[in-house]
């Protein structure tokens, strides 16, 4: 089975992400394929480089790169939310005058259409957070 995930939730204020994370890494040591994993609105924060988690705690963003890496995902964060919330590509950093992005590198910028398309080729769409 092929599945698109979205997060809508931020990494240490919900249980959302670690919910989705453990899903997606159960999902595919069972066989299963992911296609993408989308990060929308508060979920984007998965996608921030600068977080500094104190080391009895996990890092949710060092987790979400390594899952991607073993297992070749996609991970893709909401244009219009990540601007919204301050986590800036280079790119959009340079385009509004920030003097840093924060965006970890293994993140994509996407619109919602990237989602949608993720959703039509996976059979199931599995959504965390509110």
């Amino acid at each position: 089975m092929k599945f698109n995930i979205l997060v809508n939730e931020g990494p240490y204020t919900h249980q959302a992400s670690d919910s989705a994370y453990q899903f997606a890494k159960a999902a595919v040591n069972a066989g299963h394929e992911v296609i993408r994993v989308f990060f929308y609105h508060d979920g984007v924060y998965n996608a921030n480089r600068l977080s500094a988690p104190s080391v009895d705690d996990r890092d949710v963003v060092n987790q979400w790169v390594r899952f991607a890496d073993e297992y070749e995902i996609d991970l893709a964060v909401c244009v219009t939310a990540s601007l919204k919330r301050g986590i800036l590509s280079d790119q959009s950093a340079l385009r509004y005058g920030k003097n840093v992005d924060n965006i970890e590198k293994k993140f994509q910028v996407a619109g919602v259409g990237y989602f949608i398309e993720g959703s039509i080729i996976a059979d199931r769409t599995i959504v965390f957070g509110d």
